[in-house]
């Protein structure tokens, strides 16, 4: 049970601002509170120096920067843009990709898809390994029709399929290849090896080489992403070493803020499907979405009617970008993403990320108004925040009366004490204004005020926000006007209105806490694990779903132990089963959950029917079974306010 005497953080570190709420031992018993995510005069880390802020005003007692006392902390569950913004950088950990010999280019090549097929120029993204390593290997599926020698060792994989062993592992130059490139400084290594899914034995061989070697980040393929399709599952690896190691530098720097370290408090952290993990196995391929989760989880806990069970429409707009999502009874997730140019295959919530927010800079080219992609993030800032910076969305509401400087924080200025600047908005918009009218009147047009050129960015903006609300609602079959719009984020408020007007949403529903609600509903977060099995590929059909009983249940008992390991009561642990499934001759697959009457079949074509508007007659295979192991949370009063 939560320890009434101790202080409990739910934190979510955005692109521009970092929101607290604690839960405190004091009266009213919680306390919020709002810093720029960067302010490196001041302060050399946002979530460290909120806590500090929070212990100082309740205690009474000073804690120093760099040495707090966190023996009166229970526990700190936080979300962070740190993955993603490294992601976006390319400032992740130089990592070595090692591939079966033939197929290093596999993950350049990717799925040879051109989403982009008129632009006169692509730039293609570039990859996240620096190197890669090609290892004499191969293993194959012995199908009936395939042409194998005699003398070939066969194995059955851990899907049931008969595999041949083409070429065994070659374990002395797999050494001398990882040792040179531990010599060029390498420290971590992604291994992506042909059906590594179904025989993981050479993948496991090279961790453990190049564990002798002395690699500090070692991410095998079917740990990280057991599951078909090389291309996603690689470039899941990729991620995963990649990231990893940032992760696990800022969160050492993290805890050596403190005197103890955190070594008595449990900190956790948000994941990219909405559940928490211990930070000690927070990973890269799990934490793009970290902090926005955080948001989903807090307007599905707090604004959703069970009674009603109206659809929800999340509106999340932050200081550097704006998220949104749906829910309806239950969290959607998806399995397959593309993140700044990289395939992810792991568990998502589904959230669409538009650059539109209160950073997001403002232009006037070539006679039109653009907003973003660029931000002003958190430092400089917009023009308002006191340090130089470009104009912003903030500027335009600021101008036009829709953020009030007295309602907003006292956090701006060299003392961290001054309010928005109305006046330097109002000057920089105004000679933007003058460079707009001066193309208006070389055209005979009229002129515009400061005010109708601050409007016009903003519906500028509206309009970008809006586009991606469709996506996840009319596109994907559903009445967007069923919807009630959850509004929520710093910015969220300044355009609420005027986006459900736009999308024909004749209800919004605003938190009291709707400017800190990510963080919010970290503390509201289940602990989640999130576990699955590659198949064969069979027709899904009550036989097969029968056969695939023992996997589930293994999944099930390997979930429940890791979550008996972090201290959930079993009677707060449930399972959720899932099948990952797709059309005979289709690459596109579903997750599909399982329905009350186990009819995987029936459900799969009825949800492919809605989002693809047909159906086929074609086999309904399964690629992959998952379970989503939930410890619920003891949620504290304050959050149920």
């Amino acid at each position: 049970m939560p320890d009434s005497r101790k202080f409990r953080f739910s934190i979510d570190r955005g692109g521009t601002f970092t929101d607290i709420y604690a839960e405190i031992p004091a009266p009213p018993g919680f306390m919020t509170l709002k810093l720029l995510s960067e302010d490196p005069a001041n302060y050399p880390d946002a979530p460290r120096e909120g806590i500090r802020r929070i212990l100082e005003a309740v205690t009474g007692r000073r804690q120093p920067p760099g040495h707090l006392d966190a023996s009166r902390i229970e526990w700190i569950r936080m979300g962070t843009t740190v993955a993603t913004n490294a992601l976006l950088e390319r400032t992740g950990e130089p990592t070595v990709l090692v591939a079966t010999r033939g197929f290093g280019d596999m993950l350049r090549i990717g799925y040879q898809n051109r989403p982009r097929i008129f632009d006169l120029r692509i730039d293609l993204p570039e990859m996240l390994y620096q190197q890669v390593i090609e290892v004499d290997e191969r293993v194959m599926l012995a199908r009936e029709d395939a042409q194998i020698p005699d003398d070939l060792e066969r194995i059955e994989g851990t899907t049931g399929e008969a595999l041949a062993i083409l070429r065994p592992l070659d374990p002395g130059r797999v050494e001398t290849d990882l040792r040179a490139a531990y010599d060029q400084g390498f420290r971590a290594l992604a291994v992506v090896l042909m059906h590594a899914y179904a025989y993981p034995d050479h993948e496991r061989m090279v961790g453990e080489i190049a564990g002798r070697v002395g690699f500090h980040q070692i991410s095998l393929s079917h740990r990280v992403m057991p599951a078909v399709k090389i291309v996603a599952r690689g470039d899941t690896t990729t991620v995963d070493a990649y990231l990893t190691p940032h992760i696990q530098r800022y969160l050492e720097s993290f805890r050596s803020g403190f005197a103890d370290g955190l070594a008595n408090t449990k900190v956790l952290f948000m994941q990219s499907h909405g559940g928490l993990i211990d930070a000690g196995q927070f990973i890269g391929s799990r934490a793009i979405l970290s902090g926005p989760a955080g948001g989903v989880v807090g307007y599905a806990r707090s604004c959703y009617d069970p009674q009603t069970r109206k659809p929800l429409i999340g509106f999340d707009m932050g200081g550097t970008s704006t998220d949104v999502s749906r829910f309806g009874g239950t969290f959607e997730l998806t399995h397959e993403t593309e993140t700044a140019g990289v395939r992810i295959q792991a568990p998502q919530m589904h959230i669409v990320t538009v650059a539109a927010g209160g950073g997001s800079r403002l232009f006037y080219r070539n006679g039109l108004f653009q907003v973003g992609p660029e931000s002003a993030g958190a430092h400089p800032g917009p023009v308002c925040y006191r340090k130089g910076g470009p104009l912003a969305v903030t500027d335009a509401n600021l101008v036009l009366g829709r953020l009030l400087p007295a309602c907003f924080p006292r956090i701006f200025g060299p003392g961290e004490d001054q309010p928005l600047d109305l006046a330097a908005s109002r000057a920089a918009l105004s000679a933007l204004t003058d460079q707009v009218n001066a193309d208006l009147s070389a055209w005979g047009r009229p002129r515009y005020s400061v005010e109708e050129v601050a409007l016009g960015f903003v519906k500028t903006a509206n309009e970008a926000m809006a586009r991606p609300i469709r996506a996840i609602s009319v596109a994907r079959g559903y009445d967007i006007k069923a919807h009630a719009l959850a509004c929520f984020g710093g910015a969220g408020g300044q355009h609420a209105c005027a986006i459900a007007r736009s999308l024909g949403i004749r209800e919004i529903v605003i938190h009291r806490f709707a400017g800190i609600l990510s963080a919010y509903g970290m503390g509201m977060a289940d602990v989640v694990r999130d576990l699955q099995a590659p198949a064969a590929g069979q027709p899904v059909g009550r036989d097969a779903v029968a056969a695939l009983e023992p996997g589930f249940q293994a999944l099930e008992a390997r979930g429940s132990t890791a979550l008996s390991e972090e201290g959930i009561a079993g009677d707060r642990i449930e399972a959720q089963r899932s099948l990952n499934l797709r059309y005979r001759g289709s690459i596109t697959a579903m997750m599909i959950p399982q329905p009350p009457d186990r009819d995987y079949e029936r459900a799969f074509r009825e949800r492919h029917r809605q989002e693809f508007g047909f159906d086929s007659d074609a086999d309904v295979l399964v690629d992959d079974l998952r379970v989503r192991m939930v410890g619920r949370s003891q949620v504290p009063v304050s959050y149920t306010h």
